[in-house]
């Protein structure tokens, strides 16, 4: 229900009073008792953009329920706040779909002005004070108390909020579990008008006998959904999670018998089958049992594995001599496949008596033994299809969509569940009541788990798009990331200092600046007073590992923590106009940095703290400088370069002139590099110029267009004339067109040279040689960063796509 997500991220802002009450609750105080959904949202933008990247998601918008609860709520999309918002949903007497919001209650939550068509009323709902918002015909009732806002579907419910003092505490010991460091949290209330059906793909086992609450933290990126939680039922409940009471989950095996061409599976497992049984006896009250279950008694995990309509039953023996002598009666043998014997099985209603409701099957006539597990079924075909791909290890563990799936899983568990596509659609549309026309083929099987553990059980869960190992040398589009704005910026590269992998910053033409995992998924969005010049750095200012962003928009200094939050002093504020990008030094890698501030003609320059450094001896050009500075290391010694049309100024750390350069040569505003121990640049008529460390210089004529541009590393120049392209001796002769500035990476060993046609949107990639990299080139709209982003020996680029996309690819 990806619109309902979105616009409940904007949820509660609508009231409109102004009046803050003296008193403190919290905004889980106001939660409906026959809530069934409780959704709290920490982080409204991030989470608002994954979903809208969130292929799965948009899958399940096309949905008559998205589409009923949108309607309710397309009003709020005008609203916005910063703070935790908490919406629950529940149904009424008479089954209509009810909700409200909660919230910290703050001046102008509600901006009138934004409102198209809209109608607001101020009434009395009982004693209390309130407005009534009409937008569509849909109506909302808002209010606040006690530093809180509220909102509801209805008066009645409203005033059922303002009324409630009896405390949920079970409730509230759910709630308490959740992590707010996540984007949204869900809690699931077993209430009479469950809106969730079940959990499971089995039919008896509904949401309404299987536990009271339900917590779980969600993380969306574009090709995955992950959650985590906790499931909880009292001890006198009757919820059959507590058939799990006093066990140890043991390994989930059944991945090694399931084919690879199965729907999926349950499977269940203990330590002891005994104190299980006992708990799902009294469960399902039954006082005795005249069932010989002996067969169990060495079975250490049960399951079932989906095939079409038909099912095969498995057990997972830690004694198969013990468990072969408990089946001594059902030893006549129908056939044989691949050398292993099949048997008949005379008591087809044995599992779904005993394991009722996690098994609901008694259509079973047949039943083989292949290594530790018997498998039981129907039709011989089935146990065929099953030997078969054991045999021919086919079977889901030795896939690698399944490892991928399960990788975030726990080995051991008391339930997992595995289905595919399918089923899980299947499974879905058992919860919205309807049948959906997406098929979710791109998500190939997708996991569930419960790990229980004393009074409660753990969850885990992962839906994630399968992606085909590419061939070799292929270059793969990993991500499409959709921005909620166009792209100001090109997206680069940072570092995670604790994953020690790469993310994502990039900028909006709102100002919005976006940190985003190299899994797609959106960190946080900050709004900036203006555009990033040039690069954003990194910086460690407190010297402990911990990296810091820092950038310089037109008018401020930012440094950002990880987390998005400016650093203490930050950011520092100019009246006059910053020109250039920030420059940050740190010449004897100490962490003892010095930020660069240029101004026109004049530079200033400060510590990390933000302080001014006194003694830079460099304050002004005399004219504008064209580029910002820079700092190279030749040998021992460190050169500052400030650079005009006019003048190429070489100077010492203390702002002194290290090389005094004597020219009347207008210099271009190309950056200077270290080539061959040279400062090395270009000039306004296309030369390429060089000046050693004495101040002698070398110009030699390059056939250079005036809208040129020049990249080197200490060996290797390149340079870019219209649709020229050197790369050392090469030249290439490129289609015509507009490109980019080049641009080198060395990484393993290798230099890559990139240019973009911004004309007819292809990324190129050559190496050293200027021979173009395999398969390129490819879709792009921008300069690229090329870096090994993740864990895995593949090289990753980023590009700009559409107007609002941004595109992450992988060399293979």
């Amino acid at each position: 229900m990806k619109r309902t997500y979105i616009v409940l991220i904007f949820l509660i802002t609508l009231v409109g009073c102004n009046t803050i009450s003296n008193k403190k609750a919290s905004i889980y105080d106001f939660i409906p008792d026959e809530a069934s959904i409780i959704a709290t949202i920490n982080d409204t933008e991030s989470l608002e953009t994954n979903i809208n990247n969130n292929n799965f998601i948009s899958g399940i918008s096309k949905s008559s329920v998205y589409k009923n609860v949108s309607k309710k709520l397309n009003h709020l999309k005008y609203i916005n706040t910063e703070n935790p918002i908490i919406i629950s949903f529940l149904k009424d007497d008479n089954d209509s779909l009810q909700f409200s919001i909660s919230t910290k209650q703050i001046n102008n939550l509600f901006l009138p002005d934004s409102f198209p068509n809209h109608k607001i009323e101020t009434l009395k709902i009982e004693k209390y004070s309130a407005k009534k918002i009409t937008f569509n015909n849909e109506e909302l009732y808002t209010t606040f108390k006690d530093s809180v806002a509220i909102a509801a579907s209805s008066s009645k419910l409203l005033l059922s909020l303002l009324n409630q003092k009896k405390e949920n505490k079970n409730l509230k010991k759910i709630i308490n579990t959740i992590d707010k460091n996540k984007p949204i949290s869900i809690v699931l209330s077993n209430t009479n008008n469950n809106l969730i059906s079940s959990f499971f793909y089995s039919e008896t086992l509904s949401y309404k006998n299987f536990s009271n609450y339900t917590s779980v933290d969600a993380v969306i990126s574009q090709d995955e959904i992950l959650f985590n939680g906790i499931t909880k039922a009292s001890d006198s409940s009757g919820k059959f999670i507590n058939a799990f009471k006093n066990t140890i989950p043991q390994e989930n095996e059944l991945a090694k018998i399931a084919p690879n061409n199965c729907d999926g599976f349950l499977s269940f497992t203990f330590n002891s089958f005994r104190t299980f049984k006992s708990n799902l006896d009294s469960l399902n009250k039954k006082n005795d049992s005249t069932i010989n279950t002996s067969l169990f008694d060495n079975i250490v995990e049960i399951g079932t594995i989906f095939s079409a309509e038909n099912q095969a039953i498995v057990l997972n023996s830690i004694d198969v001599i013990s468990t072969k002598d408990n089946l001594i009666s059902e030893q006549n043998e129908v056939d044989t496949y691949r050398q292993i014997p099949i048997f008949e099985f005379s008591k087809p209603d044995l599992f779904e008596t005993t394991f009722y409701p996690f098994i609901h099957y008694n259509n079973i006539d047949y039943y083989c033994v292949i290594n530790h597990f018997f498998v039981f079924a129907k039709d011989k075909e089935i146990l065929e299809n099953i030997i078969a791909n054991y045999q021919n290890k086919t079977t889901l563990s030795s896939r690698d969509y399944y490892k991928n799936i399960t990788k975030n899983l726990s080995n051991a568990s008391s339930i997992l569940q595995v289905l595919n596509n399918d089923k899980l659609k299947d499974l879905i549309d058992l919860n919205l009541n309807e049948h959906l026309e997406t098929n979710f083929k791109d998500y190939k099987f997708s996991a569930l788990q419960f790990v229980y553990d004393s009074h409660y059980a753990h969850l885990h869960g992962a839906i994630k798009k399968n992606k085909i190992k590419a061939e070799a040398n292929a270059v793969t589009e990993l991500l499409n990331i959709k921005l909620d704005a166009d792209l100001l910026n090109n997206p680069q590269f940072v570092t995670n200092h604790r994953t020690k992998q790469k993310e994502i910053v990039v900028q909006d033409i709102n100002n919005k600046l976006y940190l985003i995992s190299n899994v797609g998924n959106i960190l946080w969005k900050k709004q900036l007073n203006g555009p990033v010049l040039g690069n954003i750095e990194q910086i460690d200012i407190y010297k402990n590992g911990r990296l810091q962003l820092a950038f310089a928009t037109p008018n401020r200094v930012y440094l950002l923590d990880r987390t998005g939050r400016d650093v203490t002093g930050y950011p520092l504020k100019f009246n006059d106009k910053i020109t250039q990008p920030l420059s940050v030094f740190d010449y004897d890698k100490r962490k003892n940095y010095r930020l660069f501030v240029t101004q026109g003609k004049n530079v200033l320059l400060y510590d990390a703290k933000g302080k001014t450094v006194k003694g830079f001896k460099f304050s002004s050009a005399k004219n504008e400088i064209n580029h910002q500075p820079q700092h190279i290391r030749i040998g021992n010694k460190d050169y500052i370069i400030i650079k005009t049309d006019k003048k190429l100024n070489i100077l010492t750390r203390r702002g002194l002139t290290r090389v005094k350069v004597n020219s009347d040569i207008e210099f271009s505003n190309e950056a200077v590099f270290n080539y061959n121990n040279t400062f090395t640049t270009t000039t306004n008529d296309g030369k390429i110029v060089s000046i050693d460390q004495k101040g002698n210089i070398t110009t030699k004529p390059f056939n250079l267009s005036k809208n040129h541009h020049l990249a080197t590393t200490t060996k290797t120049l390149v340079s870019q004339s219209e649709n020229i392209l050197n790369i050392k001796s090469k030249t290439l002769e490129l289609d015509l067109g507009n490109y980019t500035k080049p641009k080198i990476f060395y990484l393993n060993d290798k230099i890559y040279v990139s240019v973009t046609d911004l004309q007819s949107q292809k990324v190129l990639l050559f190496d050293s040689q200027a021979k173009s990299i395999e398969n390129f080139p490819v879709y792009g709209n921008s300069t690229i960063e090329l870096d090994n982003i993740d864990k895995d020996a593949n090289l990753e680029f980023i590009t700009k796509g559409d107007s609002n996309n941004i595109l992450l690819y992988e060399i293979n």
